[in-house]
């Protein structure tokens, strides 16, 4: 379910909040579905509960997730979530940096440009 790396240079909670956001993102959480406590989920990972509680409070903050009081926490319809504008600016940085780095490994414009469809299309059908 979960894929840590210690030796990554993320923090263990942006790691756990990015892996909740891909099962979301891909269905593999459907909307509505409950996940687990904060307890059992850290137990499960084997991280402090503290490090989960944190990733929770953020992806409730960016809207992927809700929590009811005394029911838990459930997987937030994924229509309605919106990029967070800082997210989605470095994002595109990440993007244009790649996509430069292709340009100056002696590759013309049409030709990266081909290489960034292909792994888009890449991610399209792991997606689906």
């Amino acid at each position: 379910m979960f894929q840590l790396d210690l030796k990554s240079r993320k923090s263990i909670y942006e790691q756990v909040t990015d892996n909740l956001k891909e099962l979301i993102m891909t269905g593999t959480l459907a909307s509505g579905e409950k996940l687990p406590s904060v307890r059992e989920l850290s137990k499960t990972i084997t991280v402090n509960p503290n490090t989960v509680q944190k990733a929770y409070r953020e992806l409730e903050r960016q809207g992927y997730i809700y929590t009811t009081s005394g029911v838990g926490t459930f997987v937030a319809d994924v229509s309605q979530i919106t990029a967070d504008a800082h997210s989605l600016e470095l994002a595109k940085a990440a993007l244009d940096d790649a996509f430069k780095q292709l340009l100056f490994l002696g590759l013309s414009y049409d030709e990266a440009r081909e290489i960034a469809g292909e792994i888009m299309e890449q991610r399209r059908l792991s997606d689906d």
